[in-house]
């Protein structure tokens, strides 16, 4: 079973390298998290390190999971809606599992840890998007996002070409 925390800013830092390898092995293998072929490791990482003083601040909150041997194996982060008419929700991001660890558990309890915080927080509706027909959307299926419309051509999917994102949401 992995072991799930929050990193602030400081961790984040010193996790750089493993969240950029997280996300370049997902990239990789398919996933369309905002970054192209052939996702180099440099830019895997200025991403997680501009994401420091948001995270520094509390406006995103970020979990890691570690697997049974230490090494980090998956994050997600729940981003707070700072407007003060948004305030009552928050956005799930980034969802990442490395391709190494997946269908063990992880993902759900990256995502199990991430409704409970926004339960904690007092959010009342959670949103996301997903590749449309992904495997990611049947997960968030079972755990209650309900889906709320698909964009045709809406991102780039690795390899440059375009794909439907199904958007989802869940009230708490």
């Amino acid at each position: 079973m992995p072991t799930i925390n929050q990193l602030d800013g400081a961790g984040l830092r010193r996790h750089a390298s493993d969240l950029a390898q997280v996300l370049r092995d997902c990239v990789l293998h398919g996933a369309s998290v905002g970054f192209l072929l052939p996702c180099p490791l440099e830019e895997a990482q200025a991403f997680w390190l501009a994401l420091a003083p948001q995270v520094d601040s509390g406006a995103r909150l970020l979990f890691v999971a570690h697997d049974d041997h230490g090494a980090l194996c998956g994050t997600v982060q729940l981003v707070l809606c700072g407007l003060p008419n948004g305030r009552h929700r928050a956005e799930i991001s980034k969802m990442l599992v490395h391709s190494g660890a997946r269908r063990q558990g992880i993902a759900q309890a990256l995502m199990r840890h991430a409704l409970e915080r926004a339960r904690a927080l007092g959010c009342k509706l959670l949103v996301l998007d997903t590749c449309t027909g992904f495997p990611a959307q049947g997960m968030y299926e079972k755990l209650g996002f309900a889906v709320t419309g698909v964009v045709p051509d809406y991102a780039a999917l690795p390899d440059g070409t375009l794909g439907p994102t199904t958007f989802m949401h869940m009230r708490l």
